[in-house]
């Protein structure tokens, strides 16, 4: 399942609004959190996470490593931590190459 694009003009992303983005419950935002150090959320006095933009393109590679590509959660960790830069270029490229699919789909369907 694509993960729902998200606003570029807010600094703070609520959990619930995390992890409505990503289709994934908030008890799984909130495990990822603890579970992989690059994810660095803020909290408030009463604990509430709140997610930065960077935080979101990280959750975004380890979504995409758990969700789509099948990996344990050490498995992620350990390729985060020795390929992080290539991980987020395949992530990119996917990324792109999925949108050209959308795009050519639409239009062939309107032919």
């Amino acid at each position: 399942m694509p993960v729902k694009e998200f606003h570029a003009e807010k600094i703070y992303y609520p959990i619930g609004e995390v992890a409505e983005m990503f289709g994934v419950n908030i008890s799984q935002i909130r495990y990822w959190s603890n579970e992989f150090d690059i994810l660095k959320p803020t909290t408030n006095k009463k604990g509430t996470r709140y997610f930065k933009k960077d935080d979101l393109q990280n959750l975004r590679l380890i979504h995409h490593l758990l969700k789509e590509r099948k990996f344990t959660i050490e498995g992620a960790k350990k390729h985060i931590k020795e390929n992080r830069s290539k991980a987020f270029e395949k992530l990119e490229m996917i990324q792109s190459l999925e949108k050209v699919k959308s795009f050519l789909i639409e239009i062939r369907d309107k032919m």
